[in-house]
């Protein structure tokens, strides 16, 4: 199943959703109507009871350059920088592309066939794994452009590095290599350009092929995990143990250890 936007393609095959960024003449920079775009596709995903995984991926050379900043008037309508916006104190980011990520209960897995900077770095940090093109590069430098990290970095590096090493990163807005990236764990694994699709197919493959409810009780308990004390977490850890159990699913791959055979899951 398909379907595309000139700017955004989604496509769901093997329990798989992808999501691809697809501008690649200005190296997939999003703009306001992709941040839409994404969002549908996100939520789409999250709602289909047959997706089990959530890819994200871009075409050409970059897998996205960030934001599209250029003023409205000089794009359309399509940038997101509107100039004659009034000025907000308050800020409804419920429905942005970071904070649906987030919280989005499937696996997500960025696929990075090139470099991402800015607002894509942000994004590709939000995702649970990256698979990563040898050539690529990760961009953290927001701080040369005198912002911050916008979309999470700022919460999601020092998880990831520690301290010490987000306040390198993001201080000193460096760009790091692939294997640079691989060496501090800041993506899975790397993959010469015309390998990667295989490597993300057999990654997919594989969670998809686990009881899908099980999978996703897990990345919730994981992310709740991130903020809370270790009493509360084992007990919350139990209370979603107790309706899985229940689960057809359960069962099923009971049944299937103990035939020794491969488990058929079915999300119930």
């Amino acid at each position: 199943m398909s379907h595309d936007t000139d700017e955004v393609l989604y496509d769901v095959a093997d329990h798989v959703a992808t999501i691809t960024l697809n501008r690649p003449e200005r190296m997939n920079t999003i703009s306001r109507t992709m941040l839409n775009t994404i969002v549908q596709h996100l939520l789409t995903a999250r709602e289909d009871d047959d997706v089990r995984v959530i890819v994200l991926t871009g075409t050409g050379r970059a897998f996205c350059a960030g934001l599209d900043m250029r003023p409205k008037s000089e794009t359309g309508g399509l940038g997101v920088l509107d100039e004659d916006a009034p000025v907000r104190t308050n800020l409804d980011l419920r429905y942005e592309p970071p904070t649906v990520l987030h919280e989005i209960d499937k696996p997500t897995i960025c696929v990075l066939n090139g470099s991402a900077a800015g607002y894509g770095f942000d994004m590709a940090m939000g995702c649970d794994i990256r698979l990563m093109s040898d050539k690529a590069k990760l961009s953290a430098a927001f701080t040369r452009r005198g912002i911050v990290p916008e979309s999470g970095g700022t919460w999601l590096l020092p998880r990831m590095l520690g301290w010490a090493k987000a306040a390198e990163l993001i201080f000193t807005g460096r760009t790091l290599s692939a294997q640079e990236s691989l060496d501090l764990g800041l993506v899975s694994s790397l993959h010469a350009l015309d390998e990667l699709d295989a490597a993300t197919a057999a990654l997919t493959r594989e969670m998809a092929f686990n009881a899908p409810l099980a999978v996703q009780a897990a990345k919730r308990m994981m992310r709740m995990g991130l903020n809370e004390p270790f009493t509360e977490h084992v007990h919350h850890v139990f209370l979603q143990l107790m309706p899985l159990v229940r689960t057809e699913d359960h069962k099923e791959g009971m049944a299937a250890f103990m035939e020794k055979r491969d488990a058929v899951f079915r999300g119930r």
